[in-house]
């Protein structure tokens, strides 16, 4: 049984995130969400919220779950015996860090592979910062979001 690791952030979770997860739910037989906790970045929504709003959106999937982690990913790809780590790529900027961050995971655990998956095109502007910076001014995200990804970025930015 093939098992990947999609691993990110996912603040929030967009359409984008949400094709790629599509394309590697048709290559692998079990897909694990990674939501990494990353305080550093300073997320609007905290790790629990960003787990429910993924739960919700990946629901039509029997065979992807989701969890929060912390720590070194190809540690936590290791304790949930992946084969491999999927890496979305909107555009020629995302390649360098991703590419780096491949490397040194390969370094770390080289019999854990990372993959990288091209979204669709409509999708490949999307970015959750963008999403977040609509938002935060009032507009409408509900092209770049699921319904309630929408209403909890609605909610976060009128308080």
């Amino acid at each position: 049984m093939r098992h990947c690791i999609y691993p990110g952030t996912f603040d929030p979770i967009t359409y984008g995130h949400l094709d790629v997860l599509d394309r590697a739910a048709r290559l692998f037989d079990r897909v694990t969400v990674a939501i990494a906790r990353n305080p550093g970045k300073n997320p609007v929504f905290q790790p629990e919220q960003r787990l429910a709003l993924v739960q919700a959106a990946i629901a039509k999937h029997s065979h992807v779950t989701a969890t929060l982690f912390d720590g070194l990913l190809v540690e936590f790809a290791l304790a949930h015996k992946a084969d491999a780590i999927i890496r979305g790529l909107r555009a020629l900027s995302d390649f360098e860090f991703e590419f780096n961050m491949a490397l040194m995971n390969r370094h770390l655990e080289p019999r854990i592979e990372t993959l990288f998956v091209m979204p669709n095109e409509q999708f490949s502007y999307t970015s959750s910062s963008l999403v977040k910076q609509v938002a935060r001014y009032g507009g409408d995200v509900s092209n770049f979001v699921p319904p309630e990804v929408a209403a909890a970025l609605k909610t976060a930015f009128a308080q």
